[in-house]
Parts: structure tokens; sequence; C-alpha cells
């Protein structure tokens, strides 16, 4: 059974200022900003939070399928997917509108300003699970138009189909009401702390509280490590160790992939939590959120290292 990934696809370019963004903001001016950076790098990559679970699941060897539209400019994005042996029946190429795109400016500080263009994905809503693979195993509703959030936490909970809800960057754009919604029942809330803090402000719950809706609640503090705290206790989940820390974009949806593959394998939290953390690492030490490789004996012999124990057993 696979495990369907929903959110963006998109193409994300990539700039390098190399400079400090600091040096540039008069600060008695901030109410009339009007800056312009000549930037040293141009990449151009494959992105979206969709493609990005998916990527991590097909790394570790688990089914995946992408629930998302995306514009007449990905099919060579789709092609790309299919490779990876994705599932792309869900992967609606909508003619006349570009895929969406994130441009991000990053100095020497790794200071970013991104900027996007929602393009397809603002007509998301036009799928749901009748779309994807049937029966799946899990569904990620990660960031994305909201009304496609909100049409896929419905359909999973009308189908008893466990859900991931992983707001993200739309959190400006669901009000307290959506945010309940996506949380009650679902089988697992994520969000970095400054997220989750939002959360719990906008739905008036505490920790205990998201708790009472959601049977787990994921908080992540990047090199820090992470909490998972489940109805039956709380667990710290240290990062894995970077050999460099090059880039952190897609850090946080290759964490959130490898912790749904961990738990549907029937792993304690904590190890499904190591797993994840290590999954994120290799996001971190490469440019790009699908640039990173590695065999899932590459992965379990580095898991072995990092934590001392076999990943597997």
């Amino acid at each position: 059974m696979a495990v369907v990934t929903s959110g963006s696809v998109a193409y994300d370019y990539i700039f390098t200022f190399k400079g400090h963004f600091g040096d540039n903001i008069v600060p008695n001016k901030l109410r009339v900003i009007n800056l312009s950076f000549l930037v040293d790098s141009m990449e151009k990559r494959h992105g979206g939070v969709a493609a990005n679970y998916a990527y991590t699941l097909a790394l570790l060897g688990h089914p995946a399928a992408v629930l998302a539209t995306a514009g007449e400019d990905a099919a060579e994005y789709r092609e790309w997917l299919e490779g990876l042996g994705v599932d792309c029946r869900g992967l609606r190429l909508l003619p006349g509108v570009y895929t969406a795109t994130g441009f991000s400016i990053t100095d020497l500080d790794g200071n970013q300003i991104w900027g996007y263009y929602g393009g397809a994905m603002l007509r998301a809503a036009e799928l749901g699970l009748a779309d994807t693979v049937p029966n799946p195993e899990a569904v990620i509703v990660g960031p994305n138009a909201p009304e496609a959030m909100a049409r896929l936490v419905r359909e999973c909970r009308q189908a008893g189909v466990r859900w991931v809800f992983d707001p993200a960057f739309q959190l400006p754009h669901l009000n307290a009401e959506d945010l309940e919604a996506g949380c009650r029942d679902a089988w697992i809330v994520v969000g970095n702390d400054y997220e989750l803090e939002l959360i719990r402000q906008r739905t008036g719950r505490d920790a205990a509280g998201l708790l009472e809706l959601a049977e787990v609640v994921v908080t992540t503090y990047g090199r820090e490590g992470s909490v998972i705290a489940t109805r039956d206790g709380t667990f710290r989940i240290p990062a894995a160790p970077a050999v460099e820390e090059v880039d952190p974009v897609g850090a946080g949806d290759a964490y959130r992939a490898g912790l749904v593959y961990g738990l549907l394998q029937g792993m304690e939290t904590e190890r499904a939590g190591r797993i994840a953390a290590l999954a994120g690492t290799y996001a971190v030490e490469h440019k790009g959120t699908v640039e990173h490789r590695y065999t899932r004996d590459e992965f379990a012999e580095r898991f072995r290292r990092t934590f001392g124990e076999d990943p597997w057993s």
C-alpha cells in the first residue's frame, strides 16, 4: 500500500548573494524598503513538499503516490518522479498554467528571502482521494491551497484513512476552525517549534490539548532535534550530525517522510524518530530538497554509526 503525498509540486529557483542582507537595510527606513541584490549564482531545482515527501519515501523503499496539480511545464518533472518509482496518476498537469515556483535568495549568513508563485497549486482542490491510488496506507496533507487541504482532511476522515497534518507555510492562511479540523482525528500533527506555537495560539490548545485531537504531535527544532509527543509518552529525538550543513531547505519534509516510513514499518516511536532525523540530515548536506542520494544499505550503515543500532531489526 502506498503513502499518498499531497501539497505543492514546484520548481525552485535558488539565488546566492555573496553579501549580508543586514548591510543593506537602513533601520529608520523599514517602512519604505526598496532593495535589489545582484546575485552570484542561480540554480533551478525540483521542489515542492509533495514531491519532497515522495522522494524520501522512494529512497527508503516505500511505495509513494503524489496527489497534486502542476502546470503544463512539468512533464519532465512527472517523468523524473515516475523514474523513481513514484505513482503519478494523481499528478495532474493543467494546460495554460505554470507550475508553482519558489524564488529564494540566501546571503552569507544563511538568511533567506523567499517569494512564492502559487500557479497550478492554487487549483489543487480539484483533486481528491478518488484521483490517486485506491486504499492508501496514509495521506500526508502538506501545505497546499487551503481548500485542497480541507478537502483531503474531510475525505480521509470519511474514508477512515489516517492522515498527517503539516500546514507549514500555509499557516498564515488558515484560521482556528481550519486548524482544529486538520488536527482533529489526525494520526500526526507536525511542525517546527514556531509553527506549533502558532497552532497552539490559534486553536487555544496547549500541548496536552493538541493530543486530545491528534494521536501524535511532533515538534522539530532543527539541529536541536525533535520531540514526539504521543498519548503514551513524550520522546526527545536527537538530530543526526551532519558532515556539513549546506542547505536546510527540504530537511523538514525529509524528516516527516522518514517518520511516516518508520511508524508504518511498525517501529517503536524513538527508532522511527531517529530514522526521520537521519533522513532530514541527508537533505541538509546538499543544496536543494531532492539532490541527496542513498541506498537502503548506505542509510542503514550510517544509522548504525550514528545511533549504535540496526535500523531495520
